[in-house]
């Protein structure tokens, strides 16, 4: 399959609306039935359910994000989405500013089969500061 410019451009937009929604679900749908994210290098978020509980706990910890597309970068069907989202932590009340990207590979129907996401995670913990 292949996915041009434009075509990723309106996925990576929808994915965003998703994001900025506050709801998991919402998120999850993005994905196929079986697919999942892996964030820099840690466990898997595995299937939409494994997907909705990733993104209710960055939703938990940054209750107001707001998420913006950075660009889009497409080739076949494998997108690179950069982001950026900001917010302030739940707990330390510090405004977040954090930037990244997500590699994706689609399936057939246009889902996330799956996805490496990656932030800087010292930086994360740098803006929220101590608890």
């Amino acid at each position: 399959m292949v996915l041009g410019l434009d075509d990723a451009r309106r996925l990576a937009e929808d994915y965003t609306a998703a994001w900025n929604t506050g709801d998991p679900q919402a998120v999850a749908a993005f994905y196929a039935p079986d697919g999942g994210i892996i964030i820099n290098r840690g466990e898997p978020s595995i299937g939409r359910a494994g997907v909705a509980r990733m993104a209710a706990g960055f939703f938990a910890d940054v209750p107001d994000l707001t998420l913006v597309c950075d660009g889009v970068r497409v080739a076949g069907a494998h997108i690179i989405y950069l982001w950026t989202f900001t917010g302030s932590h739940s707990v330390t009340k510090r405004s977040l500013r954090v930037s990244g990207w997500e590699e994706w590979d689609l399936d057939h129907d246009l889902k996330v089969a799956a996805s490496c996401g990656w932030f800087d995670a010292d930086d994360y913990a740098r803006q929220v500061g101590p608890a």
